[in-house]
């Protein structure tokens, strides 16, 4: 089975590709070089050759979202900014950090999180988009402060069968939901701990990391924060800890299985003033319970000491048989399980600093 990864860099976007497991990997030279790709999708919904949507970031015309129907053979981008703020606004668009198609029962809905804090919606597959206006007017903006990669929505996670839901989580700020289709907005950090505020449990104002949706019970959230590790069995309402088992409750990533109940991995690190793994240590850890307990998988990743750090959207999964599961790291390493984390092995190395990777089975 072919799979395809994109990878995200600090310096372009490179494809690698594999046709069948034990394979060597074939990566391509990058697209969009010298251009920071900070957010990747991959749209699979009309059951043909897969969108591939890319959030690029050039240091000399600003930002953009370019796609591609042809698996990367070549690239649209539009002549006006998909992505863009409205006049009145008195706001620039940063970058992208974030790009998520809707569900099958929205086939032309592409979601878009930006740099600084806000949410785009696109009806026409990424090729335009407009600001979700009552998220941006919400009360508590002006008090969302900027984690240390900058003031941005990083994840935005549709309910796959409930399009009015959406749940969208942002550094720093916390978790946002909406049940009536972005009209209104409501925080959902009850039981997230911000330990560098006065008030440790507030209603909002959390760095949240990164958040995943279970595959079996849509309802179950995961969540990577700013030193803890949670789930949440009520769509984002309420939030408890999972980190027991861990070596470290700081990270940035969090994965869920694409179809079984209760599956997710991430990558620890020792914490927010020491951002190396632990133990200097290059391991996954994965919990088959929903987060009851944890194991680590590191059989094929290098030996200690590893320095480097994972971020938030530099892990991810594939929808194979059994799943894939690759994470990339800053100093420019890509590594790849085709057995849902038992084994590794690396598909790149020297490559710039990974910010993102998806992957597909074609």
């Amino acid at each position: 089975m072919t799979v395809l990864l994109m990878i995200g860099t600090a310096k372009g976007l490179f494809l690698a590709r594999r046709d069948r497991v034990g394979d060597a990997w074939q990566i391509s030279v990058p697209h969009f070089p010298m251009t920071a790709v900070y957010a990747v999708g991959i749209d699979q919904r009309d059951g043909a050759t897969p969108r591939l949507l890319a959030g690029i970031d050039s240091s000399h015309f600003g930002p953009s979202v370019a796609v591609s129907d042809d698996l990367g053979g070549c690239w649209r981008e539009p002549e006006e900014a998909p992505v863009a703020f409205p006049k009145d606004t008195e706001t620039t668009l940063t970058r992208v950090w974030a790009l998520q198609p809707g569900p099958a029962s929205e086939p032309g809905v592409v979601w878009a999180g930006s740099q600084p804090s806000a949410l785009f919606r696109s009806t026409n597959g990424g090729s335009s988009f407009e600001l979700v206006r009552a998220l941006w007017d919400h009360p508590h903006r002006p008090q969302w402060g900027a984690g240390f990669g900058g003031q941005a929505i990083h994840t935005i996670l549709p309910h796959p069968t409930d399009p009015q839901r959406v749940v969208v989580a942002m550094s720093t700020g916390g978790v946002y939901r909406t049940t009536d289709g972005g009209a209104t907005w409501a925080p959902g950090n009850t039981g997230i701990k911000a330990y560098f505020m006065p008030d440790q449990f507030p209603e909002f104002g959390q760095c949240v990391h990164k958040v995943t949706r279970d595959a079996g019970d849509p309802e179950r959230l995961y969540a990577q924060n700013h030193h803890g590790v949670y789930r949440s069995d009520d769509d984002g309402q309420t939030w408890q800890s999972i980190a027991d088992g861990l070596p470290s409750d700081f990270g940035f990533p969090i994965v869920a299985h694409p179809r079984r109940p209760g599956t997710i991995w991430n990558f620890p690190l020792q914490a927010d003033s020491s951002r190396f793994p632990v133990d200097n240590k290059c391991q996954v850890f994965r919990s088959d319970d929903a987060g009851k307990t944890w194991q680590a998988q590191s059989y094929g990743l290098p030996t200690a000491p590893f320095y480097a750090t994972v971020l938030r959207d530099a892990m991810c999964v594939d929808n194979a048989d059994p799943v894939g599961v690759y994470f990339g790291s800053r100093t420019g390493e890509v590594f790849a399980s085709a057995d849902e984390g038992e084994s590794w092995a690396q598909v790149a190395a020297h490559l710039p600093d990974v910010l993102c990777l998806r992957a597909v089975a074609l």
